[in-house]
């Protein structure tokens, strides 16, 4: 499995923890890296972690999962991480914000075979940004299980 804009490797490490085969972690930051290699490490779990950009990746995995930018700050982002998904992953599994749904699900029957939101939450967003204004915030988000044409 491929956990694609991993950060600090919650998913990956995740899947990992609950017996995924192989786990990956890909991601642009160096330093959110580092703390998933460390993470890794202390846990005692085998997860390789990939310095990348999402487009470069190639290959077919079985699933991958990600918590990808909701494009809220660069428009379409989002998006971006869903073709790139698609393009490797037999299943995916990726969180939104509900606010996109309408958008989201219309995008996602043109380019998927099947897309089923399989919860509906609240999730907490602590600051970890400089254009974060809150030390802490809620986004309601869908969680989707997608199988590629």
């Amino acid at each position: 499995m491929v956990d694609l804009g991993t950060g600090t490797g919650r998913l990956a490490l995740g899947a990992s923890m609950l017996g995924a085969e192989y786990s990956v972690g890909a991601e642009l930051d160096r330093k959110a890296l580092e703390v998933a290699a460390r993470s890794s490490r202390q846990l005692g779990l085998e997860t390789d972690w990939v310095l990348a950009d999402i487009e470069t990746l190639r290959g077919t995995v079985d699933t991958v999962v990600m918590n990808p930018p909701f494009g809220t700050k660069r428009p379409h982002a989002d998006i971006e991480f869903l073709q790139a998904a698609l393009r490797i992953g037999k299943v995916v599994y990726s969180i939104h914000k509900s606010s996109t749904r309408r958008h989201l699900t219309s995008w996602l029957r043109e380019h998927a075979s099947r897309a089923d939101r399989i919860v509906t939450t609240r999730m907490e967003i602590p600051h970890q940004f400089s254009f974060h204004t809150k030390s802490k915030g809620f986004v309601v988000i869908d969680v989707f299980r997608i199988e590629r044409s």
